[in-house]
């Protein structure tokens, strides 16, 4: 589906359907010309998520889609995404090849005014279309192919530009989680990664393979791949902004294309769902195909170790010891909490070759997470309270919400209780599974202010919002990355 924009003139082109937004109690407002049976008007209260389709009696519109807002002092950006994907995907059940939704000044400018209101509009809109048949032999193609926008002022354009790139990034993001394990290798994701270096100038992309790594001495990511006929690979993305950068951003994402567990070996069921453990990775890489379409004044480091866990004769075997980049040794407990393991050296890397500012990783890293804040909410562990509310603020404005969990020492001292400097999981008694993996994580991360979000829950299996949920990847975390880096 292309969505655009179009200034209003005055006169409504003609479409197969017109979507028109309304908050509760206050009349549709609809373009000259168009005209509806009195009983749709009468039936429409604009209670949030109501729909109400009707023929059109006059006008240049065929059909007519009233959503409800809800009350007008509470339509903020998420309800607008939330109607804008109910919009397309009723566009989509009657058939429509065209929609327009008519947005005038009144509506613009709820849920923070005209240019906030616009790109919620286009990313709810873009997103709620998404659908994956990366696994279907003849998919069957969408009926709707167009999408407009139809309103007055620079803000309100932009606005939808803006929330395409983020709505689109977001569907990027959802297409590389959704491939099954044999389709999103390692390589493969390295692929993926030199592809959106080929999207804009600004961004270049080198791709480090098991012989560099070895050099660089990363033991541990090495370690998690040695049970796999996939080689390993640590892709490194940047992004350079037009001026002079304003400083140094790195984000981190787990890109584990496939989790069996390794030696520690997972239960079968569910197993399949092991595609997604890449998500953090994903995240990443969809952060940087929205920055393709952006220009953010700060240098920006996308930095993905990938490799597959599986177990054969060379796989890690529980009490083996790897050393990391950091030159810190590492007692693997448990081969299946291997996401920090590949993580450690890539964090060391950032900080030893990088050396950013301000460092953010994202990784499906523990079931814990899941049974501490369920599958709406990304736990997030900081070293700088700035960063730590940025990113929730960020949370909020996307949809996409985090929330501060504590960094222990504790955890830390349990860890040393090795022959090794570190154990990767703490003893069974010490509980808060994603803490421990935090404190694990914080032993490899010098200099940079630091965030590590948790996204083990959020980033599949999440409640249906309409735009996104349900069956499937979320894409969760790069339009956050975005929103984060657009605050600044």
């Amino acid at each position: 589906m292309k969505l655009s924009h179009k200034n209003d003139t005055g006169k409504l082109p003609r479409t197969a359907l017109l979507i028109v937004l309304a908050a509760e109690g206050e009349a549709p407002a609809l373009p000259d010309g168009v005209a509806l049976a009195p009983a749709a008007l009468e039936d429409f209260r604009g209670e949030f998520r109501q729909v109400r389709l009707s023929d059109a009696t006059a006008g240049a519109a065929r059909r007519v889609l009233l959503v409800g807002l809800g009350k007008r002092e509470d339509v903020d950006g998420e309800r607008v995404r939330r109607a804008a994907a109910i919009a397309v995907k009723k566009a989509e059940t009657v058939e429509a090849e065209d929609a327009t939704f008519f947005v005038p000044e009144a509506v613009a400018a709820m849920a923070g005014g005209a240019s906030a209101f616009g790109s919620a509009l286009a990313e709810g809109a873009v997103m709620g279309a998404y659908r994956y048949d990366g696994g279907k032999s003849a998919p069957k193609p969408a009926k709707l192919k167009k999408v407009a926008t139809l309103g007055k002022g620079a803000a309100l354009k932009s606005g939808v530009e803006h929330g395409v790139v983020l709505g689109e990034a977001n569907c990027f993001t959802r297409d590389l989680q959704n491939k099954a394990g044999n389709q999103m290798t390692p390589t493969q994701l390295a692929a993926e990664a030199r592809g959106l270096a080929k999207r804009s100038t600004r961004i270049t992309c080198k791709v480090l393979e098991e012989a560099g790594m070895k050099a660089l001495g990363m033991g541990l990511l090495l370690g998690v791949s040695a049970g796999s006929e996939e080689p390993a690979k640590l892709i490194h993305l940047v992004y350079k902004p037009k001026g002079k950068s304003k400083g140094r951003i790195a984000f981190v994402g787990k890109g584990l294309t496939f989790d069996a567990g390794g030696i520690s070996l997972k239960p079968s069921k569910g197993m399949e769902e092991m595609r997604y453990d890449m998500s953090g990775s994903a995240a990443v890489l969809g952060a940087f195909h929205a920055l393709a379409g952006l220009d953010v004044p700060y240098e920006v480091h996308g930095v993905v170790p990938s490799s597959e866990n599986l177990a054969d004769g060379k796989a890690t075997k529980p009490g083996d010891v790897h050393v990391s980049m950091k030159g810190l040794t590492v007692e693997v407990i448990n081969t299946d909490a291997e996401g920090r393991l590949i993580l450690a050296d890539a964090l060391h890397y950032v900080c030893a070759k990088v050396k950013p500012d301000t460092l953010i990783d994202l990784a499906t890293l523990t079931g814990a997470v899941v049974m501490g804040l369920g599958h709406e909410v990304s736990g997030m562990f900081s070293t700088c309270d700035e960063l730590r509310d940025r990113l929730s603020a960020a949370g909020r404005a996307t949809g996409e919400k985090v929330w501060p969990l504590p960094l222990e020492p504790a955890f830390v001292e349990n860890l040393k209780d090795s022959p090794a400097d570190l154990r990767n999981i703490c003893s069974p008694n010490m509980g808060g599974g994603s803490i421990a993996g935090a404190a694990f994580l914080s032993q490899f991360v010098d200099g940079p202010a630091w965030a590590h979000l948790d996204i083990a829950g959020s980033a599949w299996n999440q409640n249906a919002r309409d735009y996104t949920g349900g069956k499937g990847g979320t894409g969760v975390g790069a339009r956050l990355l975005v929103q984060y880096l657009e605050s600044l």
